[in-house]
């Protein structure tokens, strides 16, 4: 039970016994004492002063109580101590383990302290330390205890010599004290040291709480830093050691021994299995004499002096150990092979034993059985020193003893000497004595002297890995022996299996990614750049290309999964995350070690060979091949069930592999795992130079799915030579151990992710960062390649695309090569710059070490733009944009003082034993900082990407550098949804002007409707302005709007800027357009008036008659004896009628002759065309027969010349693009007739001068020269055009006479005027019939009017907001809808239509989905009641309004209302004389009873409209049409691909490039192949990647490289076909030609197309999902 009492307890029961046993020599108890600071000075005066020494022991007892416990088990840890001297005090310690107890305190206090006890269970991951907060780019000191441990770590990751700098800042001594009294000077016995921890056992205690991969990392970045390693780790909680042997496996260490001093060769191995002498040093007891500063001595060199080991000199290396008593540290000292720098000419380890030895007997003894010499600190040799050393005298060890005794003590030391030396056989030379006569020099160039000595004496080498036997056997613990690891040890082990050669291992147990995958690769990418193509067609070559990439991947898949594949999969598979991480531990160290020892073997053999016979190239050749094939690292293992899962992904896509037979899904979710542990993720493999992209975006996705999908990552780059330090760039920034193979430098590139933490995550606005480590550029192994610097202008232009910030190392001396490089990266980031990404760049020039460098290389940095410039200029050449950038700044931000960093060497002194260069490391931090600083800056410009979107974006770059135009190549998912949102954004505020303009021309008309005729042409320029400054406005509204979306934070939108000055053209299109048409629209508003004026002066002058008529007969009637009735009154008034109007019947109006006209404009155009032209033109006959016969180009239209040499293009009419040309114009001419046959308006002769002027314009543009026709061509196009829409104009002008007929319109009113003629007879009350007649014979033929006109907009504006896939609002949307649909129906006819006619089928799609969504009485009546209760609303308040001024009669009533109403609807003036006529009635009665009447109104107008609301029929009549109105918004500018006619999709009209996401086979559009008459199959997207030739009218009939079609005109440069060789491009046109070759070609009048053999297998529903997958929409119906 006195194991539980407290310290205090046993003092204070104890205290008789003690005061008994101790009073002999209580001054002895009192020294002792205050040798361990116990009391203060008062405190010892106060003790030393009482006389009796019973009550001298009952005060100290007393005072060491009250001090508390921590100073109770100091007492009596200083009892136990005394047991010699006092034996009756062992009663009081029986049972009460203080060593135990002190410890498992100890250990407990210093855990607290640093805040460390939940992760003594739940252990520290490297990924956790690897994480970025905040406090990781500040160069804080610790504030307090618990920020140290992470302090140490943070500093150590980042291999900085400071991270042992632990003393908090708090601890750092503030003067307060007075500054003048010196009285205290030398009190320092009460130094608190409560707030403050050793820095071992800080080490210790980290190293207790972190897990075996956080210490293997720790151990590595330790060794760089030639910090002493823990061998033996003390641990307090289970009171017995740990050898570190696991942690410790993947320090490599390279070295020369003196034998291979004259073949400067050198050894490369793990410290772990190197057997190396052993020397080791302990203390016994306290001594004066600094263990650890000596052997740090010892290791120095005389011009380098570094700290190894922690001594009692450094920052809180004076704190009181209390957990690391028992730590054994070593250190290995390696020699360089230069004599005048190595101290020691073999390696050997060092000990070094923390605590005083005679209580750590195990670790002695294990020391003693592992070394080759012990070497033991003592001052003087006494009773208790001689038993301790007898004790281990047996262990028959090699002894050095290192004494220092005091003068006093000199004579004991050398009797109890002399007693040693049989036992320890010692001689005199194995004492070395210390005193303050030897120089310090020189005791350490002897205890030197005693090391080599035994190292040329002694044989006895051990490894660590052979100390573990010595461990398990003293029962010491050994980490590797951990169950999970050693299981983990055995299934790698098995996994592996046996491995004789490297490259005989890989080509047998990771067969996929040899030749196959290599080859697959290079296939690929033939694909993409059709260089041996031949004479084979470019789709059937593509197909072919495609099968063998396919059958690559089934002979992959034909391949048995080796065992050892296997057993690797499964583990990965099935096991928990730290059985798979330790798994992944032993793999990568079998392989490393094998692959390690094998290229030791090759180098020698190549060496050997070189120096026998450097003559011997092809023998030297194949060892280079070996040595180059014998990489072997944990990435290969990956690579290989990379390709497995992309073997059977393709063969899934390709339907040879049932989804339901997948075997390896799982395994991209146990990869994305890994990553979120640190481990790195191939992305680029090297070898192969290409991306298993199908692998990487699955990784990819589940990381996403893991992370979440909104999670944002920064990405960091870095690019250089080969072996200029890139990998030990990021490493040192960030603690990173990227994926190298053993011996070998990276290739390819590998991607890391990093968690940021805290503010800084809010702060940059992304979660982690993925950091992108690449192979050298310029790499000597891959020079001799002929396709080397295509490798690096791949990779640079992959990884530049990829980041966010790029760092270019310019380590290099050869400045060609620096040249080259530069080149590479300028062109990368002019690619860049042409797509919309803009990274950042900054240039390292390491291996720059002073202070002044910064301003030293002035001129070197002006030398660097200078070349920066100069590679700019070749880098725009090369991409054809040499116009465009002219200078680096063109390219980027580029400021040379911000831009380049200058950072020093990254070894201090001579390695192997030269510690990291803390400039290096400090250097790289403010780089650090600075990094982090932009990331946030960028944000403010640039939102980072998600991870699927950064998925999309790898992908799109790749496959864009797989072609060779990688500007024109680039297509990418995030740049098309930017700009589909953009283009949706734009429609919505096109929509909004055109609204704005509708409302303002059907303002515009009914005011000019509303106005008299002599003052139209003064309102048409009033109306002209008011619109002008509308157009204004809301072109400015656009631009406003534009400028705000891009200054947004969007997704993405800083990759479509390059087209913001596309919208801001398009909106300057817009207003001229909308100017026109609201122009155009006025004009045939006042032409309808004045064409009417005629017509209407008829009218009103009969209906004056009528009116003198009436009030005559009236007259007549009343002046009657007799009473007349209703039947008299109406035979009177009948008779009256029919004579007034009898000579209007008679009448007959004189209508123009338009065919005359037509054929009189056509000579005028044609007289300066000579004789011939109109002699063709007298003798051309009718010309209303010309447009009966379908126009034709013959030989007799062609320059005769132009007609021999290309007879079969002309005689062609599928491909006769004149016979094209002439369609189109002759459908432009129909287009214009139908336009103003709508508008109502009689017949102008300005329409066909306006005709043939357009006709003139067209035939003159640049872009027709070439069909070289000649006039003939000219007057007949003419000819049938006029005749063509000759009927239109003549049904427009008989349509005109025949609505507008006086007669038809007074007859009209004959009702009303007989009515009004009768109630004035019988004096009845004629007010409510009046306002009766007036809202049936005026307001509602005007509001009916008025209803249609604003009809047409309203359903625009609900089809719009009622799609649910934005395809009545966005052209591309549009064209996948319809496309859909054409797949739903499946018949060639609907395809033939399409393809012949888009605008046509286009409008007429759009039509029928109007009709199908309104047919039925319920939505469109929805519109119409709303339409009618605004108009009815309006014209209440406007009656209301004409009376607040008091009107005298109707007349003025009716002016004043018929005023306040003329923007929105037109009033029959005519109609409104009926009212007027012999009207008494006060305009306040008249104003009521008109209110009244209103309501009949809407309800009329409601209840007609329902009977007649017939979609089909309502359409016809209004005067906007919706498809019209959605086609011309969808419409865009309307142009054709030149080569497949699919049309543009690019927003707006005012762009400048044209653009279509999906091309198609160019015999769909009719062409066929000249000398065999088939169909042609070619996409245009395969052509243009391909080597063939074209031609056509716009080349002279000349072959054209596809490739360079830009160059044969403005029209072809303005179209960008990026090339795509995949399948998937245009499926779903390759699965319409293959499904119906025979169908096109009969109706075609061709032979069927050859068909490719893959096309064959394209599925109706993949081309589906195809088409939903590349225009990015869900569709579950067009209209809701």
């Amino acid at each position: 039970m006195a194991s539980e009492q407290s310290p205090s307890d046993i003092l204070r029961k104890s205290r008789r016994t003690l005061i008994d046993n101790l009073k002999e020599q209580p001054n002895v108890l009192l020294d002792e004492f205050d040798a361990k600071l116990i009391f203060t000075v008062d405190e010892y005066n106060r003790i030393d002063d009482i006389t009796d020494p019973k009550e001298k022991i009952r005060t100290i007892i007393n005072t060491v109580v009250l001090k508390g416990e921590e100073t109770c088990e100091i007492c009596l840890r200083v009892l136990q101590s005394l047991q010699s001297e006092f034996p009756g005090v062992d009663e009081i310690l029986v049972g009460f383990n203080l060593a135990t107890r002190v410890k498992e305190n100890n250990f407990q206090e210093v855990l607290s302290k640093l805040k460390l006890q939940k992760y003594l269970r739940e252990k520290l991951s490297l990924s956790k330390i690897l994480e970025i907060g905040p406090e990781t780019i500040v160069c804080a000191k610790p504030q307090n205890l618990e920020d140290i441990p992470w302090y140490f770590l943070k500093k150590l990751m980042i291999l900085n010599l400071t991270a042992r700098n632990i003393k908090c800042s708090a601890d750092i001594p503030k003067l307060t004290v007075d500054q003048t009294n010196f009285s205290d000077l030398f009190d320092i016995t009460g130094k608190d040291t409560g707030n403050a921890c050793n820095l071992l056992d800080v080490i210790t205690a980290v190293f207790l709480c972190a897990d075996s991969i956080l210490q293997q990392e720790m151990m590595m970045k330790m060794s760089m830093c030639q910090f002493a390693l823990p061998l033996l780790l003390p641990d307090y909680s289970k009171d017995n050691s740990t050898l570190l042997l696991w942690a410790m496996r993947f320090i490599v260490k390279k070295w020369r021994p003196q034998s291979l001093e004259a073949s400067k060769g050198f050894k490369e191995a793990t410290i772990a299995t190197t057997p190396m002498h052993v020397i080791s040093f302990i203390r016994l007891g306290e001594c004066s004499t600094s263990k650890s500063k000596i052997l740090n001595e010892v290791l120095s060199n005389p011009h380098h002096h570094h700290n190894f080991f922690v001594t009692h000199s450094m920052e809180c290396g004076d704190i009181p150990r209390k957990i690391s008593d028992g730590l054994v540290e070593f250190c290995c000292y390696l020699p360089c092979g230069k004599r005048n720098i190595d101290i020691f000419t073999e390696p050997v380890l060092i000990a070094n034993l923390r605590g005083d030895a005679s209580t750590l007997r195990s670790q002695v003894h294990f020391l003693a059985q592992v070394s080759s010499a012990v070497f033991i600190f003592v001052d003087q040799v006494g009773a208790n020193e001689f038993a301790f050393l007898e004790s281990v005298a047996e262990l028959e060890m090699r002894y050095f003893l290192i004494i220092n005794p005091q003068p006093d003590q000199q004579v004991v030391t050398s009797r109890f000497l002399q007693k040693l030396a049989p036992l320890m056989k010692l001689e005199r030379n194995h004492i070395i004595v210390k005193n303050k006569n030897v120089n310090t020099s020189l005791f350490v160039e002897e205890i030197r002297s005693r090391i080599q000595e035994t190292l040329e004496n002694a044989t006895d080498c051990v490894s660590i890995e052979g100390m573990a036997d010595v461990a398990r056997k003293l029962q010491i613990l050994v980490d590797e022996d951990e169950p999970r690891c050693h299981s983990a040890k055995e299934v790698a082990e098995a996994a592996m299996g046996d491995m004789r050669s490297v490259a005989a291992y890989k080509m047998e147990k990771l067969p996929l990614q040899g030749e196959l995958w290599k080859k697959w690769s290079k296939i690929d990418k033939e694909l993409c750049r059709q260089k041996k193509r031949g004479d084979t067609p470019v789709e059937a070559y593509n197909s072919e290309l495609r099968l063998e990439l396919t059958n690559l991947r089934k002979k992959q898949q034909e391949y048995d999964i080796t065992e050892n594949l296997s057993e690797f999969v499964a583990v990965m598979v099935n096991t928990s995350h730290d059985e798979r991480h330790l798994f992944l531990k032993w793999i990568k160290y079998l392989l490393d070690a094998t692959a390690r020892e094998e290229l030791s073997e090759l180098r020698e053999a190549y060496k050997q060979l070189y120096k026998a016979s450097p003559g011997a190239t092809k023998k030297l050749s194949e060892l280079d091949k070996q040595i180059s094939d014998s990489s072997l690292g944990l990435e290969h293992f990956m690579r290989e069930i990379g390709q497995i899962y992309e073997a059977e992904a393709t063969l899934v896509q390709e339907h040879i592999v049932s989804e339901n037979n997948r075997q390896y899904t799982s395994l991209p979710s146990v990869v994305a795992d890994l990553m979120l542990d640190g481990f790195p993720l191939e992305l680029l493999d090297g070898d192969a130079s290409s991306i298993s992209e199908q692998w990487v975006s699955a990784v990819l996705t589940h990381l996403s799915e893991k992370l979440g999908p909104d999670t944002k990552i920064v990405v960091l780059t870095v690019l250089g030579v080969q072996s200029t330090g890139k990998s030990t760039l990021l490493n040192t920034m960030f603690g990173l151990q990227f994926a190298v193979s053993s011996g070998r430098c990276t290739r390819g590139a590998f991607m890391q992710l990093i968690k940021i933490t805290g503010d800084l995550s809010k702060e940059i606005g992304s979660e982690y960062l993925m950091i992108i480590d690449t192979e050298g550029l310029k790499a000597p192994e891959l020079a001799k390649l002929e396709d080397s610097h295509e490798h690096d202008n791949e990779l640079a232009t992959l990884v530049v695309g990829l980041s966010d910030v790029t760092l270019v190392n310019m380590a290099m001396e050869n400045s060609s090569e620096m040249k080259d490089v530069l080149q590479i990266v300028v062109h990368a980031f002019l690619r860049m710059k042409e797509v919309g990404h803009k990274p950042n760049c900054q240039f390292i020039h390491q291996n720059v070490g002073e202070v002044s460098a910064h301003d030293q290389n002035m001129r070197d940095r002006k030398h660097l733009l200078d070349q920066l410039n100069e590679m700019t200029k070749a880098a725009a050449k090369m991409e054809k944009k040499d116009h465009e950038f002219t200078k680096f700044s063109d390219i980027m931000e580029y400021d040379p003082e911000k831009n380049n960093w200058y950072i020093p060497g990254l070894w201090h002194g001579v390695p192997p034993m030269a510690p990291v260069n803390t400039g290096y490391s400090e250097n790289i931090f403010d780089l650090k900082k600075y990094l982090f600083d932009l990331f946030k800056q960028r944000r403010e410009r640039k939102e980072p990407f998600t991870i699927h979107q950064f998925t999309e974006w790898m992908k799109a770059l790749w496959n864009a550098v797989k072609y060779e135009n990688f500007i024109f190549s680039f297509r990418n998912s995030l740049v098309a949804d930017a700009y589909s949102q953009l283009s949706l954004k734009y429609s919505e505020w096109e929509w909004q002007f055109r609204k704005s303009i509708h409302s303002q021309v059907e303002k515009a008309e009914n005011n000019i409707g509303n106005h008299p005729l002599d003052q139209l042409d003064d309102l048409y320029q009033t109306l002209i302005q008011a619109t002008n400054k509308i157009l204004q406005a809301q072109k400015q509204m656009i631009l406003t709007h534009l400028e705000k979306y891009f200054d947004s934070k969007v997704d993405n939108i800083h990759l479509v800027e390059k087209f913001k000055m596309d919208f801001t053209l398009s909106a300057e299109s817009l207003r001229n357009e909308l100017e026109i048409y609201s122009k155009r629209k006025c004009e045939d508003a006042i032409q309808r008036c004045k064409g009417m004026a005629k017509l209407d002066n008829i009218q009103k002058e009969y209906q004056g008659i009528i009116q003198k008529q009436v009030c005559e007969l009236l007259q007549m009637c009343k002046e009657s004896n007799s009473e007349l009735n209703d039947s008299k009154l109406k035979e009177k008034f009948e008779k009256m009628w029919t004579e007034t109007v009898k000579p209007l019947q008679a009448m007959s109006f004189k209508k123009q002759n338009i065919e005359i006209e037509f054929e009189n404009q056509l000579q005028q155009n044609l007289r300066h065309r000579g004789s011939a032209v109109c002699q063709r033109l007298h003798t051309a006959g009718k010309l209303f027969e010309k447009g009966q016969i379908k126009f034709k180009v013959t030989k007799d239209h062609i320059e005769r010349g132009y007609w021999q040499r290309f007879k079969d293009f002309f005689t062609n009419g599928s491909s006769n693009e004149v016979q094209v040309f002439a369609d189109h114009l002759i459908e432009y001419a129909e287009q214009f007739a139908l336009e103003k046959q709508k508008a109502k308006v009689d017949f102008d002769p300005t329409y066909c001068q306006t005709l043939l002027k357009n006709t003139d314009e067209t035939l003159l543009s640049g872009k027709w020269r070439n069909f070289h026709m000649n006039v003939n061509f000219e007057v007949d196009l003419k000819l049938h055009m006029c005749g063509y829409v000759l009927p239109i104009f003549q049904k427009m002008h008989q349509d005109f006479f025949r609505e507008n007929d006086p007669l038809t319109c007074l007859t009209a009113m004959k009702d009303v005027y007989y009515s009004t003629f009768k109630d004035i007879y019988h004096e009845k009350d004629q007010s409510q019939k009046r306002a009766q007649a007036l809202c049936s014979n005026c307001l509602q033929p005007a509001l009916q009017k008025a209803i249609d006109k604003k009809l047409g907009v309203e359903i625009v504006e609900d089809v719009k907001t009622s799609c649910t896939n934005h395809e009545m609002s966005n052209r591309a949307y549009l064209q996948a809808v319809i496309l859909l649909d054409l797949l739903d129906e499946h018949r060639v006819e609907n395809y033939i239509q399409y393809i012949k006619s888009y605008e046509h089928f286009a409008r007429q799609w759009i039509r029928k989905r109007i009709i199908k969504n309104y047919t039925g009485t319920t939505k469109i009546m929805e519109i119409i009641t709303k339409i009618i209760r605004a108009l009815i609303r309006k014209t209440k308040d406007a009656i209301k309004q004409a009376m607040l001024t008091e009107k005298e009669n109707v007349s003025e009533f009716l002016t004043e209302f018929c005023d306040i109403l003329k923007n929105d609807f037109v009033i029959n003036k005519e109609s409104l004389e009926i009212v007027l006529f012999q009207n008494a009635v006060t305009a306040r009665e008249f104003a009521a009873d008109f209110t009244a009447a209103l309501d009949d109104v809407e309800q009329k107008l409601t209840s007609d409209f329902h009977k007649n609301c017939d979609i089909e029929e309502v359409l016809p009549r209004l005067p906007v049409q919706p498809d019209e109105e959605i086609f011309r918004q969808v419409l865009g500018c309307g142009k054709l691909c030149p080569f497949c006619g699919v049309p543009c999709e690019r927003g707006g009209s005012g762009h400048k490039e044209h653009f279509a996401t999906t091309h198609r086979p160019k015999g769909l559009n009719s062409y066929r192949y000249i000398d065999n008459n088939k169909l042609v199959a070619t996409v245009c997207t395969s052509a243009v990647a391909s080597d063939s030739s074209f031609r056509c009218a716009a080349t002279e009939y000349t072959f054209h490289p596809y490739k360079d079609y830009r160059s044969v005109n403005d029209y072809f440069a303005s179209w960008d076909i990026p090339p795509d060789t995949s399948i998937q491009a245009a499926a779903y046109w390759k699965y319409v030609l293959s499904t119906f070759n025979s169908e096109f070609a009969e109706a075609y009048k061709v032979k069927k197309a050859d068909i490719p053999v893959d096309w064959k297998n394209i599925q109706k529903e993949t081309v589906r999902a195809e088409i939903v997958k590349t225009y990015n929409m869900f569709r579950k119906k067009e209209l809701k």
